[in-house]
């Protein structure tokens, strides 16, 4: 077992090095890597790799989520003592956005409202969290009525977050018609698979597997073609659309 684990040491180094001459970091981390392979590894981790994988959007996205799997309160607890601390309307944003994200969708939807004031009364991003929250607590009237309003204050705003919320706050409202309309147009257009996986959900509560397992397979494909940067950002929703692909293997 000793063996082993320093051979496993070792290898950890070895690729902490090819990272090092990949990224022209300072040959001298070759020296600390080397002669002190298990510490050196730590060390080398904690000063360069993770704060180059905090700067990238993907790098960002690991972090947090193991940062919430360590803590889930974390991000809750820091917003609310920031809010405290300054009540700008930023800090509010985030404040809303963590109960959200926490399943308070209540609380969320109050704090977006009160973040609807003054100069941001009409902030068209902040209206689509407030519909996004309202569609989550099970409102999903109130959410296609945000929406609809504020597409006929700004036609030209785009949210591609936006477009999906409507599109499922439509086909919370049974506007079966308009939902198959809105969706057709975002599988086209919207970044990631998360508006496939949702509109399949959606063709099976319809009770139309049909339909459902003819969107899995075309976007089994599809995701066979996506950068593996983008697979590793909609790796959650490959997970469901996987999950998925397994329920409708089978006609019913």
């Amino acid at each position: 077992m000793p063996i082993l684990g320093l051979g496993l040491h070792v290898i950890v180094a070895i690729l902490c090095a090819v990272h090092v001459w990949r990224t022209n970091q300072e040959r001298s981390w070759l020296f600390v890597l080397f002669f002190f392979p298990l510490f050196g590894s730590i060390i080398y981790a904690l000063a360069v790799i993770a704060p180059e994988m905090s700067r990238s959007r993907g790098g960002r996205r690991v972090v947090r989520s193991v940062r919430h799997s360590l803590d889930p309160g974390r991000e809750l607890r820091e917003a609310q003592a920031g809010f405290e601390h300054s009540a700008t309307i930023a800090n509010r944003i985030r404040l809303a956005d963590a109960l959200q994200g926490a399943g308070r969708h209540a609380d969320a939807i109050a704090a977006y409202g009160e973040a609807l004031q003054g100069v941001h009364r009409d902030d068209p991003d902040i209206q689509v969290k407030l519909a996004r929250a309202q569609l989550d607590s099970g409102d999903a009237p109130a959410a296609r009525a945000l929406l609809e309003a504020l597409i006929a204050r700004q036609p030209d705003f785009k949210s591609p977050a936006g477009h999906l919320i409507y599109a499922r706050a439509l086909a919370a409202c049974d506007e079966r018609a308009k939902a198959r309309e809105e969706f057709d147009a975002l599988i086209g257009h919207f970044a990631g698979i998360e508006a496939r996986v949702r509109y399949v959900g959606i063709l099976e509560s319809w009770g139309e597997q049909p339909a459902a397992r003819a969107l899995v397979e075309d976007s089994m494909r599809h995701i066979k073609h996506m950068p593996a940067g983008s697979r590793r950002l909609n790796d959650e929703w490959i997970r469901q659309l996987k999950h998925a692909a397994t329920r409708l293997a089978t006609p019913a």
